[in-house]
């Protein structure tokens, strides 16, 4: 996948009231097929209101990968969005953001390093076609390559949550406060009433 630049010009699209977008760079209306092929095409762009020059970017993101979850294969199953949808408001909110964008970034990464290695293999009697049979058959390999990747994650997030624990504990383990004397100390004064 070929990356943009910090040097790229950002592309601005601006979306009217009536709902349609306009690249200010062709001076065209445009579809959100088209938006995606920008994406695709790895074109640094942004989405703001006509009107109020609010940020919209992410809105319009989200309503390409809605229509290509709606249609075909989906990505994500219903489980998946499940735990997504019960993540915001969470105080872990922001770490299941950076922890979502560091590991697509890592697949990305890999993919990208495939995509390298295998362009020695295209030749006359191992063409792209072949290449993609080779890969499909590959399939299993790679899901078991990700499965034990996401497993080392998580042992990895379950040691530091542990290690945050118990550095927690050590700070805060000289002071006389102990939640479990509060709780004893309520329950005796209600006895008591």
């Amino acid at each position: 996948m070929a990356k943009a630049t910090d040097t790229d010009a950002v592309r601005t699209i601006k979306k009217y009231p009536n709902r349609r977008l306009y690249d200010t760079q062709t001076s065209t209306y445009i579809t959100l097929q088209d938006v995606r092929q920008l994406v695709l095409d790895n074109v640094r762009f942004q989405v703001l209101d006509a009107k109020s020059g609010e940020e919209l970017t992410r809105s319009i993101l989200l309503q390409i990968i809605l229509e290509a979850e709606s249609g075909g294969v989906p990505m994500f199953s219903s489980t998946m969005l499940a735990h997504i949808i019960r993540f915001y408001g969470h105080a872990m909110q922001g770490v299941m953001g950076s922890y979502l964008e560091k590991n697509m970034q890592a697949f990305v990464d890999i993919q990208d390093k495939l995509a390298e290695q295998s362009k020695g293999v295209y030749t006359p009697q191992f063409g792209a076609e072949a290449w993609s049979q080779f890969m499909n058959i590959q399939a299993p390999l790679l899901n078991n390559m990700m499965n034990n990747y996401v497993e080392q994650s998580k042992n990895m997030f379950v040691q530091m949550q542990e290690q945050m624990q118990n550095q927690t504990s050590n700070i805060f383990g000289g002071f006389p406060f102990n939640p479990a004397d509060n709780d004893n100390a309520k329950d005796k004064d209600k006895e008591d009433k």
